[in-house]
């Protein structure tokens, strides 16, 4: 610090304040959002945090000073959480393949029913993507039924709330359904539901699940008027509920001896305790084993956020993963391939 000017004590100074809340943003998957939920918050802001600790590192390098160590130690202490924010990654063969499955999850924000988007198309929009995608499974959240948009999916399964604009999750499959059913969420309107696929002498179970939303307006001048303090009681106790809602899903498929797979929009990021329990439960990333880039999956404007995923158990091989861009949604589709 003796040998650097003001400005360059001012900076390491704040890099410091990054790097410290980066390492304590590193400890969340373990601390359970019931214990302490203010902190769970922590979790939105680690792909931001990552990306500013790395911009030090840069800075310093520029400047052959060691100050550099700093945050290149805490991004190499946390790794595996560098390697969830952005993939290079190649998919493999499966053309030909018996034993395969193609999965797609899609948040499609009630096909645009309040004119949040400036399309008046965007069920018709939606379902030509879909038939361009061609999975062999689609599941919506925030999925409603319009008389407009149809999937030429021959088993369908749809669990709706409301009276005059239903709406819910859905999975829509090319091979038979033999199983279906709700897992509901208490003192919410979320849920997750599940179905049993059958391909030849194989079945799959999937669940669609939509844990507790956050409410957080990505609007840039709505997020700069909310205080820090407001921002925390709101979403805090929402982190509780998601940490109930997931912990219900992991019981619930322990009773399953098929092979699983878990999609939906988790309304949390790779980064917090839900989703570590998914990996603690034998769960694979398909991102991360497949995927390339950021992985962006919500319309967030500040940094690309990843909070919609598809999880896999280790006796599915993950053969490619893909983020589609296509903006119909303030979410993005995601797809994925499996082999067994």
């Amino acid at each position: 610090m003796k040998k650097l000017n003001l400005l360059d004590k001012l900076i390491y100074i704040l890099n410091s304040i990054f790097a410290a809340v980066l390492l304590l943003a590193y400890v969340l998957p373990y601390v359970p959002p019931k214990t302490f939920s203010a902190l769970s918050v922590l979790s939105l802001s680690v792909p931001v945090l990552i990306v500013c600790n790395a911009l030090f590192v840069l800075y310093w390098l520029l400047k052959v000073k060691k100050q550099l160590l700093l945050s290149l130690l805490v991004l190499v202490i946390g790794y595996s959480n560098v390697g969830t924010l952005y993939k290079f990654s190649s998919a493999k063969q499966t053309e030909g393949v018996v034993n395969s499955l193609s999965v797609m999850s899609y948040n499609v924000r009630l096909f645009n029913l309040y004119n949040w988007l400036d399309n008046g198309n965007v069920g018709g929009e939606v379902s030509n993507l879909v038939k361009k995608e061609k999975p062999d499974v689609i599941a919506f959240q925030e999925y409603r039924p319009d008389e407009s948009v149809k999937f030429s999916y021959p088993f369908q399964y749809e669990s709706l709330l409301g009276n005059k604009n239903q709406y819910g999750q859905a999975i829509m499959s090319k091979y038979p359904i033999a199983n279906k059913g709700v897992i509901s969420f208490n003192n919410s309107s979320n849920k997750a539901i599940y179905v049993d696929i059958v391909k030849k002498n194989d079945t799959i179970r999937i669940y669609n699940v939509h844990f507790e939303s956050l409410h957080i307006n990505p609007n840039v001048q709505e997020l700069s008027e909310s205080s820090t303090e407001s921002l925390i009681k709101r979403i805090g106790p929402r982190f509780v509920k998601q940490q109930d809602q997931a912990l219900k899903i992991i019981e619930h498929q322990k009773n399953c001896s098929y092979k699983k797979i878990v999609l939906g929009d988790f309304n949390n990021t790779a980064y917090s305790y839900i989703y570590k329990q998914f990996k603690e439960n034998g769960y694979v990333d398909a991102f991360v084993e497949a995927g390339n880039g950021f992985g962006k999956t919500f319309d967030f404007k500040f940094f690309p956020l990843r909070i919609d995923f598809i999880l896999a158990e280790e006796r599915l091989e993950i053969t490619s993963f893909k983020n589609l861009s296509n903006k119909y949604s303030d979410h993005y589709p995601i797809k994925a391939s499996f082999t067994w």
